[in-house]
């Protein structure tokens, strides 16, 4: 883990109005590691990995990908984000298209690759993601774990050089959750490098290199997972996991 970090935040503020979400925020991600953001709900988790994907623009403070500034407003977006894959808690699939022109679409139309060479990738990923007898079926016929899992071999299609992951596991049944971080945790065997938001202690625990506890759009604590989850050193760290604790998710 040398060399310029695959992405870099440097002193990022965000606001909507009169109310800051991110506060100075710093956090660096080598390449080939995984990054767990945890926090309540409203503590900046989901609007920090908008703000890397660029869907949403920093007010000050620098976000750095590859070494490159991203957050310079004179850089092409789009071309950043050919390059970073985000899945959200939403599944966003077109429910018109089957699951496999879902998966090639970018691939073909953003990135020119020709379509017998997106489909083959696109069956690759498919068996991988146990999906491969879904590819010529619509996403209202597969339940929410596969779609969630098809959402994630759609981002993969394009190659990213990095994976932003929003509580993905949110708007699942319990019993679907399991097979969606099965997915997540062979993607970080693999060497892909992540960020992702969770209310998931244990699945932290199991695929951070560092977790970060964000409280009030500021990262509070930040270390291992077995230092930062089982043995906080914060008293608003110990109290929200005492609050997930009692909620039955520790």
């Amino acid at each position: 883990m040398t060399g310029v970090p695959v992405l870099e935040l440097r002193n990022v503020r965000k606001s909507f109005g009169d109310e800051v979400v991110l506060r100075d925020v710093d956090l660096v991600v080598p390449e080939h590691t995984v990054t767990v953001l945890i926090g309540a709900s409203g503590s900046g988790k989901s609007t920090l990995l908008r703000c890397v994907n660029q869907l949403e623009q920093i007010d000050d403070g620098v976000v750095l990908f590859d070494g490159v500034d991203i957050s310079d407003p004179r850089v092409d977006h789009d071309d950043v984000r050919k390059r970073m894959g985000i899945v959200f808690q939403a599944f966003n699939l077109f429910p018109h298209m089957t699951v496999l022109d879902n998966i090639t679409l970018a691939p073909r139309k953003v990135h020119g690759v020709g379509r017998a060479e997106a489909e083959k990738r696109g069956l690759e990923l498919l068996e991988r993601f146990a999906l491969a007898d879904k590819a010529t079926q619509y996403p209202d016929r597969l339940s929410g774990g596969q779609q969630q899992r098809v959402a994630i071999a759609r981002s993969l299609a394009v190659a990213p050089r990095l994976m932003l992951f929003d509580e993905v596991t949110s708007a699942l049944d319990p019993v679907l959750v399991n097979e969606v971080l099965a997915a997540v945790r062979d993607l970080r065997g693999e060497g892909m490098t992540m960020v992702i938001a969770t209310h998931e202690m244990g699945f932290a625990t199991q695929v951070a290199d560092e977790v970060c506890f964000l409280a009030g759009g500021v990262i509070v604590e930040r270390g291992t997972p077995d230092r930062v989850i089982h043995d906080p050193a914060d008293p608003l760290t110990r109290e929200f996991l005492r609050r997930v604790h009692e909620a039955g998710r520790l």
